[in-house]
């Protein structure tokens, strides 16, 4: 890792640590008004796996539904920028995206990223170019709109990766219907990995 990205994530890891230990001290009744302040991160292990798959992968877009405050972005902008991949990242939270941007920035990394805020299915419908790699990680209900909306503009060969497919166990309902629909698709590889709060990965057979 370069020194730049180091610091940044380093950072990020600080604030994990720091907000897990704050959650754990709140009661059930508390907890949910404060998740949408907290960086909830797909963490380190996911992290390398999507940078991993950037690499191997070699897409030439790459489209990031759920910016939050720029965790997974930061993996995928330091992969994509080895191998020349450009990433629009999308989220309704225009001030989530300034926290991210500024992160990209002392990394070396925000010409890499395109930020568009704003509802995600209408972002995804707007999108002109093809889709070689997705990531899904929004609200939970709107994972398969976003997904059909998303699929006329995957390229063939194309990977979507879907986060929260185990955790919370809050979500595992819209996540078993997420991964139900995607299996039933014709002429698509799909598989669940027990990484993070775990993946489906689905991929597009030329």
């Amino acid at each position: 890792m370069n020194s730049a990205f180091e610091t940044v994530m380093a950072r990020y890891e600080a604030r994990a640590r720091e907000e897990e230990a704050a959650l754990a001290a709140l009661s059930t009744g508390e907890a949910p008004a404060v998740l949408d302040d907290l960086l909830l991160s797909i963490g380190p292990v996911v992290g390398s796996f999507l940078a991993e798959l950037v690499r191997g992968a070699r897409p030439r877009h790459i489209v990031e539904l759920g910016t939050s405050y720029g965790y997974s972005t930061l993996w995928l902008a330091r992969a994509a920028a080895e191998v020349d991949a450009r990433i629009v990242s999308v989220d309704v939270a225009a001030q989530k995206q300034d926290y991210a941007r500024e992160q990209l920035r002392e990394a070396g990394l925000e010409s890499v990223v395109e930020f568009r805020t704003g509802d995600a299915v209408e972002l995804v419908s707007r999108l002109d170019f093809a889709v070689d790699l997705a990531l899904l990680d929004i609200w939970k209900e709107l994972y398969i709109p976003c997904f059909e909306t998303l699929r006329p503009k995957l390229s063939q060969d194309s990977i979507v990766v879907a986060d929260n497919m185990l955790e919370p166990v809050a979500h595992r309902e819209s996540a078993e219907k997420y991964q139900k629909h995607v299996r039933a698709l014709k002429g698509v590889s799909s598989i669940a990995l027990p990484l993070g709060q775990g993946l489906e990965v689905t991929r597009f057979l030329a």
